[in-house]
């Protein structure tokens, strides 16, 4: 789907446009109006990382090169590497130099492919908080399997399951919208998981320790109640109980499997 819209490939069937042009009718205008970082970023080893960016400067005819390869180095944090070889940086700065060629000509959309993968912790935070930032200008759409990095950054969710929409919502709603719901249980004694698993709604034990379990219901109604009833029964008492907010995750499970 990304390379069809960037004008990689053409479709089999539908129409896509972007920003008003056709992919097919006008490649060159949705090109120009597109920047592209794909999961394998294919850089110059061999180039400087100004020599690189003003190469694509030139390719995308931009008449101030220098002051636009200036600016997009401040941007995305690479005033320190400038000066060095694409191959001598490490992946969190060469994803940064990927990100610099896609947006160097300004594009209205920016399309980003598994943009995290493959760096460590800090490099994750630093990219995630370029891209949250370049987001405020301009559409990002972004590509990938971690449902933490969705949550991190993504406003509006699209889940793809055998290449049909399953769902198309804003991230918040998606989470509040699910019907599966985790209570965390603690009781003052331990207590057995068959007996936890006779409680009326109850389709999912997970033990956390002796006496603190999580408990997972696919019903809408809220299930809390019920536990108290049961510790009432065995003689327990309910020293914390609450709900866990539903991540992304559980509702990809949910809607996928």
């Amino acid at each position: 789907m990304m390379k069809i819209i960037s004008c990689y490939l053409p479709q089999t069937e539908g129409n896509v446009e972007v920003c008003g042009f056709d992919v097919v009718e006008n490649p060159m205008a949705v090109k120009s109006n597109v920047g592209y970082l794909p999961e394998h970023n294919p850089l110059y080893p061999d180039m400087y990382v100004r020599e690189y960016l003003e190469f694509i400067a030139g390719v995308h005819k931009i008449s101030n090169k220098k002051e636009r390869v200036n600016q997009m180095i401040e941007r995305v944090g690479l005033t320190l590497e400038r000066k060095k070889k694409i191959g001598a940086l490490s992946k969190g700065y060469r994803q940064r130099v990927g990100l610099a060629q896609a947006m160097i000509h300004d594009p209205e959309v920016l399309i980003l492919d598994e943009p995290t993968t493959g760096l460590d912790p800090n490099q994750i935070v630093e990219i995630r908080n370029l891209i949250k930032t370049v987001g405020k200008d301009k559409t990002v759409m972004l590509s990938t399997h971690i449902m933490q990095e969705v949550e991190a950054i993504c406003d509006r969710v699209i889940i793809i399951n055998h290449g049909k929409i399953v769902a198309n919502d804003e991230s918040k709603n998606l989470r509040s919208g699910a019907t599966a719901q985790v209570i965390r249980v603690e009781f003052d004694n331990a207590v057995a998981a068959n007996l936890l698993q006779g409680i009326n709604g109850i389709s999912e034990v997970k033990k956390v320790s002796d006496n603190m379990w999580l408990l997972g219901s696919s019903s809408e109604i809220d299930i809390r109640p019920k536990i108290f009833e049961f510790a009432v029964a065995q003689s327990l008492s309910v020293l914390t109980i609450q709900k866990e907010e539903q991540r992304l995750e559980d509702v990809f499970k949910e809607l996928t499997k």
